[in-house]
């Protein structure tokens, strides 16, 4: 298969799983075995490309981003409570948690948790937890960024650690953690958008840097095409997803999972 088919199928699964609540892990750890990609270098590539779907968060919300700069808020017409000093501490504090889980868990977590059963197991887990996210959630109290406060970013970045679980992901963590947090489902997931950027950033920058020795300026076209794929999918997925989760609820996607975890486990091991 092409090496163009190949870059344009990952990016696109990597760009419409990374911002849902589904793991775009165990999407990509499919997607590769189907495609017959694996080894150093599609681990790698399998993080570059991320660096797409950040992108596309910071360009769909490049207001807020440019407001965390200090004293710009006003100027771009959006209120002080999630920008300057304030916004970067906010995600500051959400970060924490998983920084410093994942530089002490590391090891473990590679050599242990990426194997099918684990996996599979997380989207399970994953799915069953949403669903009970769902039931059991606190009447919402803040219903926009700005009224976000130090303890409910500290409440997703404890969440947010769950997600080193591979197959967990991400983004059902801290859309969970920003839901019992007392946040409406819209501000709970505007707000995991806005938080994976720094915590993907410093994941993929540091795994770039211990495998950049594995690449080659003949594999430059093949990750610029996943990257920007990963781009335009990720920008879709997340316009597309915030629509949705005004009108319904995350169970569509708990049931998901929970149908497709044992076929990734049988399918895998």
């Amino acid at each position: 298969m092409s090496d163009v088919v190949v870059a344009v199928a990952l990016g696109i699964v990597e760009g419409i799983t990374e911002f849902l609540p589904v793991s775009s892990t165990g999407h990509l750890i499919v997607a590769g075995t189907l495609l017959d990609f694996s080894g150093e270098k599609a681990a790698c590539f399998e993080i570059f490309i991320q660096l797409g779907a950040i992108l596309a968060v910071v360009v769909l919300y490049w207001r807020r981003f440019l407001a965390l700069i200090p004293s710009t808020g006003f100027r771009w017409g959006i209120d002080a409570g999630f920008s300057g000093v304030r916004g970067l501490a906010l995600l500051a504090i959400t970060s924490l948690p998983a920084v410093v889980v994942g530089l002490l868990a590391h090891r473990y977590i590679k050599d242990h948790l990426f194997g099918p059963m684990t996996v599979a197991l997380a989207l399970g887990v994953g799915g069953v937890g949403i669903l009970l996210a769902e039931k059991f959630k606190p009447a919402p109290r803040v219903s926009d960024l700005d009224h976000l406060g130090y303890g409910q970013a500290l409440l997703v970045g404890l969440f947010q650690c769950v997600s080193l679980w591979p197959g967990m992901s991400r983004a059902a963590a801290t859309i969970i953690g920003g839901l019992f947090s007392g946040a409406d489902r819209k501000t709970a997931t505007e707000y995991s958008f806005l938080a994976a950027v720094p915590i993907m950033c410093a994941a993929t920058l540091y795994s770039l840097y211990s495998d950049w020795r594995l690449l080659q300026s003949s594999d430059f076209t093949f990750f610029a095409v996943g990257l920007v794929v990963s781009f335009v999918a990720a920008a879709a997925a997340v316009k597309t997803f915030i629509a949705l989760v005004q009108r319904w609820s995350l169970a569509p996607y708990a049931w998901y999972r929970i149908a497709i975890a044992p076929l990734i486990y049988f399918f895998l091991r």
